[in-house]
């Protein structure tokens, strides 16, 4: 029996549904999704297997003018997610009717692997609004398959992973077949913990912070975790920390409940918080915490 693997990779601009796609996919949360802008920093691989198949998506940053190293960084990732594509998502939302990158969009309006257009939240719309979002894109993107969807409710997702197996090359595996990602299990505790400040911190203080997951140590029943919060000032401290250790206290609780339902297992988490001045513009900074890769 022939065997089918490959790379999909999903870009678009911020919070059009990128990482719930995903994670509709694949089965697992495995990008944190908020309703913040720059959720998803990094690119992550999610891979769906079976007997004959081996579907490798990745989940990209949104696209955005880079302001910062970071940001900069960030956008390498969406750069390399059109080399190593066999099928490329590019994800719209309704209402929505360009790309924030020129650049970007002339990638994909003349990529010579096929493209689905996935038009998500269409649960927010009605017959005519949709229609008129097709016709839109039909014609900005005329080389792309174009598919309604919504990745919250679930809406014609299954049909969307049955068009991508079809297109598909032949290939033996590129992961093993137990494999859920590429990521290692500090990368998803950085990410369950930044959720969390994401959705209890308003303003900069989100896009401020960095984890660093120190100690990881598992045994049979229970995870031992240290991590780190970084943050660029001290009034940022305060801010995390909050009065007496409150907020800091909540957002432990809350990504502990997280990581045992992904780990499944008792988690016994630490958190410090630390000021690692202006590390959004380090270059040094930013390779240790995964950015640049060059």
């Amino acid at each position: 029996m022939s065997h089918k693997a490959g790379f999909v990779n999903i870009i678009g601009n911020p919070n059009v549904g990128k990482s719930t796609l995903m994670n509709a996919f694949v089965g697992e949360r495995l990008s944190i999704i908020t309703s913040k802008a720059q959720t998803t920093r990094h690119r992550i691989l999610g891979i769906v297997n079976g007997d004959d198949f081996q579907v490798i998506l990745s989940d990209t940053p949104g696209i955005i003018k880079p302001a910062y190293e970071m940001q900069k960084s960030m956008m390498d990732f969406v750069k390399s997610a059109f080399e190593d594509a066999d099928v490329l998502i590019y994800m719209v939302e309704i209402g929505e009717k360009e790309l924030k990158d020129e650049a970007f969009f002339n990638k994909i309006i003349h990529a010579k692997i096929p493209v689905l257009l996935l038009l998500n939240k269409i649960d927010k719309s009605d017959q005519e609004q949709l229609e008129e979002q097709i016709d839109l894109w039909k014609e900005k993107v005329p080389n792309a398959e174009i598919y309604p969807i919504s990745a919250l409710e679930n809406f014609n997702v299954k049909e969307v992973f049955a068009r991508i197996l079809e297109l598909l090359p032949e290939s033996p595996a590129y992961y093993p077949k137990d494999a859920l990602t590429d990521k290692p299990e500090r990368f998803f505790v950085n990410e369950t913990i930044r959720e969390k400040i994401l959705l209890n911190y308003d303003k900069e203080i989100p896009y401020a912070v960095e984890i660093e997951t120190e100690e990881f140590i598992e045994d049979d029943k229970i995870i031992r975790i240290r991590s780190v919060i970084m943050v660029e000032r001290d009034t940022q401290k305060g801010i995390i920390i909050g009065h007496k250790g409150a907020a800091l206290k909540r957002v432990g609780m809350q990504a502990r409940e997280d990581l045992e339902k992904f780990f499944g297992k008792q988690i016994h988490i630490e958190m410090f918080v630390k000021v690692n001045k202006d590390w959004r513009n380090s270059q040094f900074q930013l390779r240790r915490f995964g950015y640049n890769q060059k």
